[in-house]
């Protein structure tokens, strides 16, 4: 017996022995075939021809395609990728076709035109307003809206020769309601109610315009509405 494992261990060391890794394998789905590296991709054509052209917008990138949608339940998958590839192809071919193309230092730059195609509001347009009182006459006589210099809230006093506000905080409106000395007349002050002064006069007299310009405000609107 030992005869015989010497004699099998001699021959096994005069072979030589070669050990080959596993060939790596996978399960494909069916219908689908394993590639060579060296397989050749299918070519599609450039051109697409349809019974009923494509419409476009090029603004928006948009090409429509007006013809039936006949899909094949069985390769769903294939012939939805198919019409997403014709369109696209559509698409670009457009572009290189219509569109002015020029050379940049960025690249080449493709200029698209303005869409044609109307997007839907979220909301709808607002109603034009109605011309008040001022606006028609402005018209009647050419008198146009002032510029944002003119309309700006600054005025310059020639007495401190400084810049001042027309109206609001410290607003030249409110001259003379803050004066440490105000000449007061004796007929008036005899006549004036208990409780009030001067200077209470000149903040009820401003206040009052304001509302004067408001009721004429709305007046005015309801004058333009009726029309």
């Amino acid at each position: 017996m030992q005869q015989k494992i010497e004699v099998l261990s001699s021959a096994l060391i005069g072979c030589k022995t070669e050990l080959r890794r596993p060939t790596p394998c996978c399960w494909l789905p069916s219908g689908l075939k394993p590639q060579r590296p060296n397989a050749k991709k299918e070519v599609l054509p450039v051109a697409v021809e349809k019974p009923t052209p494509y419409t476009f917008d090029l603004g928006l990138l948009l090409a429509s395609d007006p013809n039936p949608l006949n899909l094949d339940r069985d390769n769903l998958e294939s012939s939805l990728a198919s019409l997403a590839r014709d369109g696209a192809q559509v698409l670009i071919n457009q572009l290189l076709t219509t569109c002015p193309i020029a050379s940049t230092s960025a690249g080449v730059l493709l200029t698209l035109p303005e869409a044609t195609t109307r997007l839907p509001r979220e909301k709808p347009l607002p109603p034009p307003k109605a011309e008040t009182k001022w606006e028609k006459f402005a018209k009647k006589r050419g008198i146009k809206p002032k510029t944002r210099e003119a309309r700006k809230n600054l005025q310059f006093n020639q007495e401190t020769g400084e810049w001042e506000r027309k109206w609001g905080y410290g607003g030249a409106n409110k001259k003379g309601e803050n004066d440490w000395l105000v000449e007061v007349d004796p007929k008036k002050e005899a006549e004036r109610k208990e409780g009030t002064t001067v200077w209470g006069d000149r903040r009820r007299e401003r206040k009052e315009r304001v509302k004067r310009n408001e009721r004429l405000q709305r007046k005015n609107l309801r004058v333009a509405e009726r029309k």
